[in-house]
């Protein structure tokens, strides 16, 4: 299920970005390099701490004072 998500977070980002910006991130790699992480919660219903949570979210932000484009004016290079 999570690779479908990432590929698809990215994918949206890509077909968004004329409008806006999207900042991707996820913690997968921090939490693989902590050894504390990899053994998991020892007793039964224990949750893991928050450093060893995996986390993965996209942070959209769109710029409302961008740059008007004049699609009238002709181009300066002959054909």
């Amino acid at each position: 299920m999570r690779a479908l998500i990432v590929p698809t977070v990215v994918g949206l980002a890509v077909a968004l970005s004329a409008c806006g910006g999207v900042e991707y991130r996820d913690t997968n790699a921090a939490v693989d390099a902590r050894p504390e992480c990899a053994s998991g919660p020892t007793r039964p219903g224990e949750t893991p701490p928050a450093w060893c949570e995996r986390k993965t979210e996209a942070k959209w932000n769109s710029d409302s004072k961008g740059e008007k484009v004049d699609f009238k004016k002709k181009d300066d290079a002959p054909r």
